[in-house]
């Protein structure tokens, strides 16, 4: 896939928020997008799957299907959970009827299948946005903070979905703003800044792994410091008491 001297702008009269954007993203590669908040992040990734059609340029041999997968799940729909999937299964003309009930299955939907959308969690709510991309099978998928809300089991998820996606010849975007890189090893790096991209080198492919020990009270803030600093956190969990 290739972005070619791709720009946009909200609005005709818009101040521009990406400006002539050449990028290649070859079959089985993944580019993680980073950048401060209100860079164009989610742009980028919405000109790339499509959602959004660029001012100027254009986005040549995009593969599909396209997985689409927004920051925040639009919720607020009169669907339960099994009926939404088996909607958008149908939308996106799946042929095997068993693919709704894998990815229920595999990212611990199943105790939420009759329940509405608007009645889940922010994380509950963001696994079935997953869901729905990946029950096509897609050829590019594209995670604007895939990680944002989810449980510790399901972020853990999210490493192994890419490389299977990559492994079959697919193509994956992912914005990041966590810290979550280094569960991509191999990845490249798109940073977006005033409005340019900028492709920088892949993400090392072997890390180590190191165990800390703070009090309970201020884990939360420590591991928040260790994603700042763009370090990987594995794990949070307490002392088994002796």
């Amino acid at each position: 896939m290739r972005l070619d001297g791709v720009s946009y702008r909200y609005g005709r009269r818009g101040a521009w928020v990406l400006r002539d954007v050449s990028l290649d993203l070859p079959a089985g590669g993944t580019a993680v997008v980073l950048g401060r908040n209100g860079v164009g992040k989610s742009t980028l990734l919405q000109l790339a799957a499509g959602v959004l059609r660029p001012s100027a340029g254009a986005v040549r041999e995009r593969p599909g299907p396209v997985g689409w997968v927004p920051e925040r799940f639009p919720a607020d729909q009169p669907f339960t959970v099994d009926g939404y999937l088996a909607a958008m299964a149908r939308v996106q003309r799946v042929a095997d009827p068993a693919a709704v009930g894998v990815w229920i299955d595999r990212l611990g939907l199943t105790p939420y299948r009759a329940t509405r959308l608007g009645e889940l969690s922010k994380g509950t709510a963001q696994k079935v946005g997953l869901a729905q991309a990946l029950i096509p099978g897609p050829r590019l998928l594209v995670l604007d903070e895939p990680w944002e809300g989810l449980d510790a089991a399901a972020r853990d998820l999210v490493p192994a979905i890419v490389g299977e996606v990559t492994a079959a010849g697919g193509i994956v975007l992912v914005s990041d703003h966590r810290g979550e890189t280094g569960r991509l090893p191999g990845a490249t790096t798109w940073t977006v800044a005033g409005g340019t991209v900028t492709p920088g080198e892949a993400t090392p492919g072997e890390t180590a792994i190191i165990e800390i020990a703070v009090p309970a009270a201020e884990a939360e803030d420590a591991a928040a410091a260790l994603r700042a600093a763009g370090h990987d956190v594995v794990a949070v969990r307490a002392k088994a008491s002796v």
